[in-house]
């Protein structure tokens, strides 16, 4: 009789054990499998999501948080904020076709720009900005078709990118659906910059003298342009080494990995999909966690005197 039960226990376990196994390798099917490609992220890994796909498919961990009512981690200060995607509200943005946009940071917080998502459907159509604003235009997910002036047409996909001169007449219609990161502020007057198209993968690595992150800026350097976009790569355990303090603001979105940044006093748990905001002169540091690249976007003010 103790046998009997001995093997009865024995296979009720062996059966617990294989139910497990299958569940769980489901599940990494279903999250695009992390964790069992390699450490160097990419979107060839077989069966992995898209690029940036978890900055517009985020999730909270510990999971169970995304269905308490309430809850966000979303923090807004004098000198900085933290916007999660849990706390985002989208609406028609006025005179584009079809599109809903959710803005994170804009004057009303402090800042001297705006940042925005754009959530196109198939066709959608954009509108211009107000007169002598100008606007850079990120791809997060899906293709547009972006006309210039009289005619001439750029195909715009993830990881690409335009910048567009105050009062250029232009249009972007979306050829999928598709998610746009959108950056805008007041032109300064007598600079005349020009239309800038391109992509990340193709702007070269740069020095980052006594620092070991990567980073790419997405708009030249000279004097027409008063503003610029850092792509920064961290590899898993890499960090700031100097703690910033300076008067250029800043319009951060995470792309990729997670971390924790530093704001002030504050320290925060971030991940793919949160945005922040630097006021000036706010100390800022961040250190990158798990086992992949974190990437972020970074706007930051540049080339012109504080007191204009």
């Amino acid at each position: 009789m103790a046998s009997t039960s001995i093997l009865h226990f024995r296979s009720l376990f062996l059966f617990v054990l294989v139910a497990s196994l299958r569940y769980g390798a489901a599940a990494g099917d279903v999250d695009g499998g992390e964790g069992f490609c390699s450490a160097e992220p990419s979107s060839e890994c077989s069966g992995g999501p898209p690029l940036y796909w978890k900055a517009t498919h985020p999730t909270l961990a510990p999971a169970h948080l995304q269905d308490l009512p309430g809850f966000t981690r979303s923090v807004v200060k004098k000198d900085h904020a933290l916007i999660t995607p849990e706390s985002h509200v989208f609406g028609p943005l006025p005179d584009w076709i079809n599109t809903l946009g959710a803005y994170l940071i804009s004057p009303s917080i402090g800042a001297h720009f705006t940042m925005y998502l754009a959530n196109m459907q198939d066709g959608s159509k954009s509108a211009l900005p107000p007169k002598d604003v100008e606007r850079l235009v990120f791809v997060l997910q899906g293709s547009i078709s972006l006309s210039v002036g009289t005619g001439t047409t750029h195909s715009l996909s993830v990881d690409s990118y335009a910048y567009l001169p105050a009062n250029i007449k232009h249009s972007m219609i979306s050829d999928e659906s598709t998610t746009l990161v959108i950056f805008e502020r007041s032109a300064t007057e007598d600079f005349h910059p020009d239309l800038i198209v391109g992509s990340t993968d193709k702007q070269p690595l740069l020095e980052t003298p006594g620092e070991v992150f990567q980073l790419r800026k997405l708009l030249p350097t000279s004097l027409p342009y008063d503003f610029n976009i850092h792509i920064m790569d961290f590899q898993p355990g890499e960090y700031l080494n100097v703690k910033e303090v300076h008067y250029n603001q800043h319009g951060l979105l995470l792309l990729e990995g997670q971390g924790i940044y530093r704001l002030g006093d504050s320290w925060y748990p971030v991940q793919a999909g949160d945005t922040i905001w630097m006021a000036p002169f706010v100390p800022q540091w961040y250190a990158a966690l798990g086992k992949t690249r974190t990437r972020y976007l970074l706007y930051k003010d540049v080339n012109r005197n504080p007191l204009i």
